[in-house]
């Protein structure tokens, strides 16, 4: 088993507790981490993208001038893509930009991304997170404490409350999700994730 301490919202040791190896202690797979990661980011695009072709565009029912005679190029429609106010061509429709990864995957590419995150000491276990009140100055008194001010943080607990929910969305460094929430473009997004000890065991009785 890998140990790691945890602390309280001191920044004191309170105990070594046991990470599952198979979860926290695996050889990450670069690979499946990778899609994981072109996936989460696919998933995030709307694709509603369009412009309109010659057939959509309004006018041009009629040749604009005879075929031959006026020295002019010939013409169809003053609607053909090489006219101002004409159809576009070749420019982007909606699409779907989603990626398919089984079960089994998705499940190794978050255990890939938090043992690294545990190789890479970036990762913090606290016995729980809490604040006396709904202001951000307070959720920065915690990271002060924990010395992650500075960095770009992911807070994961097992449920919120009003209080964190409010003193941390207007820090531009925080991440808040839920531990049933957790993915990998959040963990591999951030310098160091903070989780605590419930959501800890929530995450290991999901991925186990």
């Amino acid at each position: 088993m890998k140990k790691v301490e945890l602390l309280n919202l001191k920044g004191e040791k309170v105990k070594d507790i046991n990470l599952n190896e198979e979860i926290f202690g695996i050889t990450p797979n670069k690979a499946v981490l990778t899609d994981a990661v072109i996936l989460t980011m696919a998933s995030l695009r709307q694709g509603t993208h369009k412009t309109k072709n010659r057939s959509e565009v309004s006018g041009g029912g009629r040749k604009p001038w005879r075929q031959k005679g006026t020295g002019r190029a010939r013409q169809g429609s003053i609607r053909a893509v090489q006219w101002v106010g004409g159809g576009r061509y070749g420019t982007p429709v909606p699409r779907d930009y989603s990626i398919k990864q089984n079960r089994k995957e998705r499940q190794l590419a978050i255990k890939s991304a938090l043992s690294e995150k545990v190789a890479a000491k970036e990762l913090l276990v606290i016995d729980k997170l809490v604040v006396k009140s709904p202001k951000a100055k307070d959720m920065v008194s915690v990271l002060e404490t924990l010395k992650v001010a500075d960095k770009k943080v992911l807070l994961v607990v097992k449920e919120f409350d009003d209080n964190l929910i409010l003193a941390s969305r207007n820090l531009q460094n925080v991440v808040l999700i839920l531990a049933d929430e957790i993915n990998v473009l959040d963990i591999v997004g951030t310098d160091v994730m903070v989780i605590t000890e419930d959501a800890i065991k929530y995450v290991e009785e999901v991925l186990k």
